[in-house]
């Protein structure tokens, strides 16, 4: 059989998309859980060969459904890779100078809420949507951001100071949202802290947290937090984010 053009297509179409799985896979627990499947696999095999017909009819069952299984236990993980491919940049260029110009404001912001030991929460949306948070318990408010307007927000004693505000297309679209909390593995992350990590679980979104416990400005990203941050810090991360 002759190896055709589209054969060599179909070959490095096939290897690039291992190469991105294996890369996913390599930074996240999904890849403990691949070893275990294949343990399985091996298992299967050895049951069928030594004749241990009660494992056999077990995991045979089990592998009758294997796409089912790899689906549920891989739903995050395949979500990430879609959200990733999604995110390249040459989608969606257009929205780098309108974060830009919506973060120095919000730097400014953040800079002087973390002298004063103001409570922050601040997500920038970025290519996921985030209209099904601001629908559920959000204000929708569509304004232009400004440091007066996002410190009024997070004042003490603002109706809205407890939620988020979530920055869309360079814009403040909603405030007094409710972000989903991710499972805390350090004793040191309060709620804020919980909530920027869960939508970045969620979602492609980078949020700003600035602690009123310790004056100290956080940014979270893909499920990492970043803490203690000054100014040119949180400058920098955001322009490579953003």
């Amino acid at each position: 059989m002759d190896f055709t053009s589209v054969d060599f297509f179909d070959v490095a179409l096939m290897s690039c998309v291992l190469y991105f799985l294996m890369q996913r896979l390599r930074t996240s627990r999904a890849l403990a859980v691949l070893i275990g499947l294949v343990a399985f696999r091996i298992l299967f095999y050895i049951s069928e060969y030594y004749g241990l017909y009660t494992l056999y009819w077990l995991l045979s069952h089990v592998f009758d459904s294997l796409f089912i299984l790899i689906v549920v236990i891989f739903q995050p993980d395949i979500r990430k890779a879609l959200v990733d491919i999604g995110n390249m940049s040459f989608f969606h260029a257009h929205l780098k100078v309108v974060h830009d110009e919506a973060s120095r404001e919000v730097i400014d912001a953040c800079m002087e809420m973390a002298r004063r030991r103001q409570g922050a929460l601040i997500v920038f949306e970025r290519y996921v949507s985030l209209n099904d948070i601001m629908n559920q318990e959000g204000q929708k408010i569509d304004a232009q951001i400004s440091k007066r307007l996002l410190m009024n927000i997070f004042y003490v004693g603002s109706p809205l100071h407890d939620g988020a505000v979530i920055i869309s297309h360079g814009r403040v679209a909603a405030a007094g949202c409710i972000l989903p909390l991710a499972v805390a593995k350090d004793q040191n992350f309060g709620t804020r802290h919980r909530a920027a990590l869960g939508v970045t679980l969620d979602s492609d979104a980078a949020v700003i947290v600035v602690s009123e416990e310790r004056g100290e400005i956080s940014l979270a990203h893909k499920g990492v937090l970043t803490r203690k941050l000054d100014r040119n810090a949180l400058e920098k991360i955001l322009h490579e984010i953003l």
